[in-house]
């Protein structure tokens, strides 16, 4: 637990950091694009889709301002439930430099060492946690309603299957970089890994945190990543 602090405090310390500034904000303009270009197209989606159920003024009066609202709410609806997986998509793409800063500072020995992935290595590896996480969410769907009547259930549910996701691609963020074969064994415990993940999920619940989240996940993934293996 310790390690885990230490290493969202020494993550945190580096936001002033120009290079992690940068990443940041091109990070929060990317996601923000990728959110916008999403709000539209769901609202076109579901606009169209009410329209064709029969919600319009020939139904009653307002129907049409009904149906927007509507499908506005739905919209917003599907992207905070989205949000996590387009967040660390986008994050996949910048994570090298953040992972270079943070190892420029406190671990110059491992970036010297450090091998570049490929864009195509990049955009596998990105696709491929987000296929994950979509899959994992969709399988937690069934418990999560079976604990709606918990109140808190269906939270907790969500929030133990993205703790686990995160830990696990914010750590291949930095391990990717390091491992030079493919049965090398990472040396962040599980535990550890789930931890981290789990304090990335609950700040990508906080408004405005949430843009930070990815970039203070993969500053303090670097941390642990190096702090276990000795360098």
């Amino acid at each position: 637990m310790t390690g885990i602090f230490s290493a969202l405090l020494l993550a945190l310390r580096q936001l002033s950091d120009p290079a992690v500034l940068r990443v940041l904000g091109k990070s929060v303009a990317v996601t923000c694009a990728l959110f916008l270009a999403l709000a539209a197209a769901g609202w076109f989606v579901f606009d169209r889709v009410l329209q064709a159920l029969g919600l319009g003024e020939a139904l009653f009066a307002g129907a049409d301002d009904l149906r927007a609202l509507a499908s506005a709410l739905l919209a917003l609806g599907g992207l905070w439930l989205v949000w996590r997986v387009v967040a660390m998509l986008v994050i996949q793409f910048f994570a090298a430099e953040v992972v270079h800063a943070v190892e420029a500072r406190h671990y110059p020995h491992a970036a010297s060492a450090a091998r570049s992935l490929t864009t195509a290595q990049e955009t596998k590896a990105g696709l491929r946690a987000g296929l994950r996480a979509v899959l994992f969410n969709l399988a937690a769907v069934p418990l999560a309603l079976l604990l709606l009547f918990t109140g808190i259930g269906p939270a907790l549910v969500f929030w133990v299957v993205n703790a686990a996701l995160l830990g696990r691609e914010l750590q291949d963020m930095v391990w990717l970089r390091h491992c030079h074969t493919a049965d090398a064994d990472c040396p962040v415990s599980g535990t550890q890994r789930f931890l981290l993940g789990g304090a990335v999920a609950a700040l990508m619940l906080v408004p405005f945190a949430n843009f930070l989240a990815p970039v203070l996940g993969a500053a303090a993934a670097t941390h642990l990543v190096h702090r276990r293996d000795g360098t």
